[in-house]
């Protein structure tokens, strides 16, 4: 019994990291899908938009430095089955 509950112990923390990382999404994502953002309207950015687009496709989650009304923020673009989610954070 005791050996149960440590393995089930150890299993949830492991389950929880495997759901909580990002994956690459199932099809791959174009230019027009990361135009849909209007990031690049919204937001001053240096980095292209197909090495965004490449990173996105590798890993399904991409955080880049720009500026947000002459402030500096973090933008988080995440991959989902819907299209790209769009957050930004203060830096």
């Amino acid at each position: 019994m005791r050996f149960k509950r440590s393995r089930l112990l150890l299993a949830v923390p492991v389950a929880l990291m495997w759901v909580g990382c990002s994956l690459p999404p199932e099809k791959p994502l174009s230019r027009q899908d990361l135009a849909r953002t209007n990031i690049y309207r919204i937001y001053q950015i240096d980095d292209a938009p197909e090495a965004v687009l490449n990173a996105l496709n590798h890993s399904g989650e991409v955080v880049i430095e720009g500026f947000y009304r002459q402030r500096p923020v973090y933008i988080k673009l995440l991959a989902t089955s819907e299209g790209i989610e769009v957050s930004h954070y203060n830096r």
